[in-house]
C-alpha cells in the first residue's frame, strides 16, 4: 500500500489519484508533460502505477516554440520521463493568433496531444491540472460573466467528438502537493517563466487575486471554488440532458440553417430556453453567443414586436411565422 514506511504522503496522494484514473484505461495511455511540477508529479505517478497495472504509458511533451530554448526545455522534460520509465516524445506545434496568445497556445497544445495519442494508440490522455487550476478557472469565468457552464470549470473527464478521452486525475489535488511530491522523489521540475508573467490573466489570478482572497476570507477558498465548479457541472449536465430531450421535438432543419418552434421555446423556463438557443446556434454554426445575443434571440419568441433579423457571426436569427430561423447570412 502507498502508506508503507518511507513513502511521502504527497507521493501517495498523487499516486492514488492516478491509480483511479488508470482503471478506465483500455490500452496505452498518454501523459501530457510540460516539465513543471504538476505534470512531472503526474508523470512519475503514472510511471509507477501503469507499470503495476501492466499498462503502457508514454509522455508527450509539446514544444510551442514561444520561448528561446524551448526545444531544449522540451528535450529535458522528455529525458526526465524516460528516466522514470516512460516512453517519451516531443511534438513541435505552431501557435496561431486567434483569440489571443493563451487560447491559441491551448488550441495548438491540444491538437498536438490528440495527434500524438493517435500515433501512440492511446484512447486516454492524462492532464496535470490541479485543484488550484480549477479554482483559477472558476474565478476567471466569474470575472468574464461567462455563465454557469464556464463556472463549472474543467471536467475531470471529457471526450471530444473525435479524439481521445481527456482525463484530469489531479483536480482534487493541491498544487503544493505536486510540488512536494516532486521534491520527495528527487525530481527537478522546470519553472515556466510564463507562469510568473503578469501579462497573463491567469498568472495575475494565481499570484495576486488568490492570495488576497485567502488572506481576507480565510483558508479554503480554492477548495470552495472547486466545489462550486463540481456542483455547477452537475447542473450543466442535467440541463444538457433536458436540452437533448427537448430539441428533438422543437428543432427542425431549415434551408441553410435550423429553426426552433416559437411556442415551445417560449413555454420553457428562461434558464432552459436560453441554453437551447446557445446550444442550437453553437451546434449548427460553431458560434458561441454572448448573453446579450442569446437574450435577443429569445425575445423573438417571448417578446415579439416585429423586430428584424439579429446579426450574428456568420449567421443571423429571424422570426418567420411560428418559428425562429437561424440561417447562414448568405441565405438572407
Amino acid at each position: 500500500m502507498d502508506h508503507r514506511p518511507g513513502l511521502d504522503p504527497s507521493v501517495a496522494e498523487v499516486r492514488r489519484a492516478v491509480r483511479s484514473a488508470l482503471e478506465r484505461a483500455d490500452g496505452p495511455v498518454a501523459v501530457a508533460l510540460s516539465g513543471g511540477p504538476d505534470s512531472l508529479a503526474l508523470a512519475a505517478a503514472t510511471a509507477f502505477e501503469a507499470a503495476r497495472a501492466g499498462i503502457r504509458a508514454e509522455a508527450v511533451v509539446i514544444d510551442h516554440g514561444l520561448q528561446e530554448g524551448s526545444d531544449a526545455v522540451a528535450a529535458a522534460a522528455a529525458e526526465k520521463a524516460r528516466a522514470l520509465g516512460l516512453g517519451a516524445r516531443v511534438v513541435r506545434v505552431e501557435v496561431g493568433s486567434t483569440d489571443g496568445p493563451e487560447a491559441a497556445a491551448r488550441a495548438a497544445r491540444y491538437a498536438g496531444l490528440a495527434a500524438a495519442a493517435v500515433e501512440i494508440g492511446a484512447d486516454v490522455v492524462l492532464l496535470g491540472h490541479t485543484l488550484d487550476d480549477q479554482a483559477e478557472t472558476v474565478l476567471l469565468g466569474l470575472a468574464r460573466g461567462s455563465g454557469g457552464l464556464s463556472l463549472a470549470g474543467m471536467p475531470a473527464e471529457r471526450r471530444d467528438a473525435t479524439g481521445p478521452i481527456w482525463v484530469r486525475p489531479l483536480l482534487a489535488v493541491r498544487r503544493h502537493t505536486t510540488v512536494a511530491a516532486c521534491a520527495a522523489q528527487g525530481l527537478d521540475p522546470w519553472n515556466d517563466p510564463h507562469n510568473a508573467d503578469p501579462a497573463y490573466s491567469r498568472v495575475r489570478v494565481r499570484n495576486r487575486v488568490m492570495p488576497v482572497l485567502e488572506t481576507e476570507l480565510g483558508p479554503g477558498v480554492a477548495e470552495a471554488l472547486a466545489r462550486t465548479a463540481e456542483q455547477l457541472r452537475e447542473d450543466a449536465e442535467a440541463f444538457q440532458d433536458m436540452i437533448d430531450e427537448t430539441i428533438e421535438d422543437i428543432v427542425e432543419h431549415a434551408e441553410a440553417g435550423i429553426s426552433i418552434s416559437v411556442a415551445a421555446l417560449a413555454a420553457n423556463p428562461a434558464a432552459l430556453r436560453n441554453r437551447i438557443v446557445r446550444y442550437v446556434v453553437d451546434s449548427e454554426f460553431g458560434v458561441s453567443l454572448s448573453r446579450a445575443q442569446t437574450l435577443e434571440i429569445a425575445r423573438l419568441a417571448t417578446d415579439w414586436k416585429g423586430q428584424g433579423p439579429i446579426d450574428l457571426p456568420g449567421c443571423l436569427a429571424r422570426r418567420v411565422g411560428a418559428r425562429i430561423e437561424v440561417v447562414a447570412r448568405t441565405a438572407s
